[in-house]
C-alpha cells in the first residue's frame, strides 16, 4: 500500500509560483509513474503531469507546458510540481497519485492506483 501526503499549496497572485511536493510512504514509488491531476469545482479531473519511474521521461498538458515541471527525487520518495506565471484558470485542488502499471508516462484518471488528499492553490487576479 503506498500513501502520499500533498504539500505546498496556498493562495499566490496571478503570475506568481508555487511548489508542490507528494510525499510517499509505506513502500518505495521508485517502480511506480507519478502523476499531478488537478480538479477546479464543478469540473472533472484533469490531467497536469506524469514522469516516469526513472525520472528520464515527462508528459507535461497543453495548458501548463512551459509553466509547470514535474520532478521526482527517488531517494527520498517524493515527486514535485514546480508551477510558474500561475493564471487565476489553475485554481484547484490539485493530487499526486501513482501507477504501477506503466513505465513511461500515464494520463488517464484510470490509470492510477493511488491517490493524496489534494492541496488547494488559489490564484487570485
Amino acid at each position: 500500500q503506498v500513501q502520499l501526503a500533498e504539500s505546498g499549496g496556498g493562495l499566490v497572485q496571478t503570475r506568481g509560483s508555487l511548489r508542490l511536493s507528494c510525499a510517499a510512504s509505506g513502500r518505495s514509488v521508485t517502480n511506480y509513474v507519478m502523476g499531478w491531476f488537478r480538479q477546479a469545482p464543478g469540473k472533472e479531473r484533469e490531467f497536469v503531469a506524469s514522469i516516469s519511474r526513472s525520472g528520464g521521461t515527462t508528459l507535461h498538458a497543453d495548458s501548463v507546458k512551459g509553466r509547470f515541471t514535474i520532478s521526482r527525487d527517488n531517494a527520498k520518495n517524493t515527486v514535485y510540481l514546480q508551477m510558474n506565471s500561475l493564471k487565476p484558470e489553475d485554481t484547484a485542488v490539485y493530487y499526486c497519485a501513482a501507477d504501477r502499471a506503466h513505465y513511461s508516462a500515464a494520463v488517464k484518471v484510470s490509470d492510477y492506483d493511488y491517490w493524496g488528499q489534494g492541496t488547494q492553490v488559489t490564484v487570485s487576479s
